[in-house]
């Protein structure tokens, strides 16, 4: 049996990101036939780790209303993937952190969206009900937010509710990637 690949690329400025991050990872992992990467936003030349993945999670802060530099270095390089048409048809998702309870996510999930729009690929997002303090309790449909309160050490933050929802997307789109690809997914 193939193995499905789910790789999450991202960027974090305080280890915030990357706490979120890592529990995608662990929501991707729990659906069987998956192997899920986790890989930095700055690691050099990470174009064939991402050609051979079936779903592409992107991951970045929100600062000052849209997407870290560090990720928008990482997206404005992948033209050279834009150019082969090589993620066409792959299954997309993302996910954000802000420290304010609304911090203007928003744009940053419609960012990552239309950027994965860019490249012919096809976009997962939340379908959880919002819960005051349970799975999507900041009501992100597009993709999983997270609060973390500027300054607070990663190790606090996010909450465990926004990480549960960060590994609930995980498993989505890992199961959808398992699904596209024609192969049984069971969790």
């Amino acid at each position: 049996m193939s193995t499905t690949k789910v790789v999450i690329v991202y960027h974090s400025g305080q280890g915030h990101t990357a706490r979120q991050a890592a529990a995608v990872r662990e929501g991707a992992s729990t659906i069987e036939g998956v192997e899920a990467v986790l890989i930095p936003s700055s690691t050099p030349e990470p174009w064939s780790i991402l050609a051979a993945a079936d779903a592409i999670i992107f991951g970045a802060p929100t600062y000052m209303g849209s997407a870290s530099a560090g990720f928008k270095a990482f997206m404005d390089a992948s033209v050279k993937v834009w150019l082969t048409g090589a993620w066409r048809d792959k299954i997309a998702a993302g996910f954000t952190n802000s420290s304010g309870p609304s911090g203007d996510k928003l744009a940053t999930l419609t960012e990552l969206a239309r950027f994965a729009a860019q490249h012919g690929m096809l976009w997962i997002g939340i379908e959880v009900k919002t819960g005051a303090e349970g799975l999507n309790r900041l009501g992100g449909w597009l993709g999983a937010m997270a609060q973390s309160p500027y300054g607070q050490p990663a190790e606090l933050a996010p909450p465990p509710a926004d990480l549960d929802t960060a590994r609930h997307l995980g498993r989505r789109v890992a199961a959808a990637a398992a699904r596209w690809r024609g192969l049984p997914c069971r969790s």
